[in-house]
């Protein structure tokens, strides 16, 4: 008896317990269910003064993003219709305003919002808090003590690693060249590009382009492709879902071998700067780079950057370094192969500066005055960095006195921003001539943002454009480049700007007289 008593109780104590557990279950979605009421009604309120496209009842835009060449097409659709700025509903409760104008982007880069809170939390588990996501005090505290790394003293050196660098690539294309088929650039130009910073950065021989399988390449595909992914799909917001998933344990390895390969990096360079003992001594053995500026930096207070500043600045940099500048040159040599008769012009240049020469100098970059120009063309075009987003730190009312109130996102569509109608007379032609000083001297400075632009610009800008401008003119002056057009490149807006299926071109190897056989 007594222990039929004791049953009954524990079954009555457990039938307590589930009821107790539903009832904490129902409050708990009523309270999560409440809060997505207000953030939506907020939002509804944050983007009162601006129309935009229709959108799904669950889903809003995102259902739109397919990820298969047409998701830029669908944004020059909208900035048709909405000249000016847009929201864009990733679901029924995020959106984010679309500016896509040079006057809008200039009343929001003119000021010191910091980066998003969401399109970049995604990011920050690979490059920590670094000055790409880093605001106040602590931006500036970075941005002063890594400016140096930037100077041309600095990057004079390294023209003649990049022309190294470069060679290997198209030592490697020339032997492509008897297989008659196109070839897809992406790939080797990430290698380069990856070999470029390591050497001129850290002075690190990774030797990655004689080592396709590099597992650092593929670990940062694999995390651009996964923070994309993450992006678009609503359920991976939450980061107990995402993590618990196949792509969240994909990430987790990937993350492991690019922190990993960084942290190398580093550690050895450590090593090296303990055995010379003192700064001087180093500056008598070779240049400084910029890892060696980074461990050196003091500030006023003679405070250096802790161990964790400094790995998220150098993954930072190697991300920002090697991938935003491949996708740049990639489609630069795109633009090239469409392009012929701006490809002669530019070989031409390249060919009277160079003469015999296989290798850029520092003083070659300032006398590319055409090529100049065709890369800014390409770059309005294809944008290496397809947009830049913002958290208003304060309201702002815009030029035509719609305004948003403090907390709104906002996306700065550097695409479409480039191609402005408004701005530029047949946006979506190639005409290098659109940067010659006598047509840029009244245009709104707004109006072309490869690098963005106010006080968070690009840091490494000039690095980048030297890189651009050794490995396209040692390109041209070897191959002749046509596209291929049964593998037309289709755009797909990441992280930066790839290609759903690779950018396929033709070479033909080019010699002194003339051009020698075709593929």
């Amino acid at each position: 008896m007594a222990s039929s008593l004791l049953l009954d109780l524990l079954s009555l104590n457990i039938t307590q317990l589930c009821q107790w557990a539903a009832w904490l279950c129902a409050l708990f979605t009523i309270f999560k269910a409440c809060k997505l009421y207000l953030t939506r009604r907020e939002l509804l309120a944050t983007f009162k003064d601006f129309q935009g496209p229709k959108t799904h009842w669950l889903f809003g835009h995102a259902n739109e993003f397919k990820g298969d060449g047409k998701d830029l097409d669908i944004l020059n659709r909208y900035a048709e219709k909405y000249p000016y700025a847009y929201p864009l509903w990733m679901g029924k409760f995020f959106a984010s305003l679309m500016i896509c104008h040079p006057d809008y982007a200039k009343a929001i880069l003119t000021r010191q919002d910091p980066k998003d809170n969401f399109g970049y939390y995604f990011i920050t588990p690979w490059i920590g808090k670094g000055l790409l996501v880093l605001s106040g005090q602590k931006w500036f505290q970075h941005r002063r003590l890594i400016t140096p790394g930037f100077h041309y003293d600095v990057l004079k050196p390294y023209v003649k690693i990049m022309s190294d660098c470069a060679n290997v690539m198209l030592d490697k294309w020339e032997k492509l060249v008897p297989e008659k088929k196109s070839v897809e650039l992406f790939h080797y130009v990430s290698l380069m590009t990856l070999d470029t910073i390591m050497k001129c950065a850290f002075s690190y021989h990774s030797n990655c382009q004689n080592n396709s399988d590099n597992a650092y390449i593929k670990a940062v595909y694999d995390i651009s492709y996964i923070v994309d992914y993450r992006f678009g799909c609503i359920p991976y917001h939450n980061d107990l879902i995402f993590y618990l998933s196949p792509h969240g344990f994909r990430f987790r390895r990937a993350l492991k071998i690019a922190h990993q390969h960084t942290a190398k990096v580093i550690r050895e360079r450590m090593e090296s700067m303990k055995q010379e003992k003192e700064l001087e001594t180093i500056k008598k053995k070779r240049h400084l780079d910029f890892l060696d500026i980074l461990l050196c930096a003091k500030d006023e207070n003679d405070q250096g950057l802790s161990d964790e500043d400094l790995q998220a600045e150098v993954d930072t940099f190697m991300f920002e370094g090697h991938d935003t500048t491949a996708s740049g040159i990639s489609w630069i040599l795109y633009c090239m192969a469409k392009y012929p008769e701006h490809q002669q012009k530019c070989r031409e240049e390249i060919r009277e500066i160079l003469g015999e020469r296989n290798t850029v100098e520092w003083d070659d970059l300032g006398k590319m005055i055409y090529t100049t120009l065709c890369i800014k063309e390409s770059m309005r075009l294809y944008p290496p960095v397809p947009g830049v987003a913002r958290e208003l730190s304060q309201p702002i009312t815009f030029c035509d006195g719609r305004s948003l109130p403090k907390g709104a996102n906002v996306f700065l569509s550097l695409y479409n921003i480039n191609r402005c109608s408004s701005i530029w007379e047949e946006p979506e032609v190639f005409n290098p001539q659109r940067f010659s000083p006598e047509n840029t001297s009244n245009r709104n400075s707004y109006a072309f943002l490869p690098f963005s632009a106010g006080s968070r610009n690009c840091i490494g800008q000039n690095f980048a454009m030297n890189e651009m401008k050794v490995a396209i003119a040692l390109t041209l002056q070897r191959f002749e480049l046509s596209p291929d057009p049964d593998n037309e490149p289709l755009m797909l807006p990441q992280l930066v700007l790839r290609t759903v299926n690779g950018i396929y071109l033709h070479l033909k190897k080019v010699e002194k007289e003339g051009i020698k056989e075709r593929i």
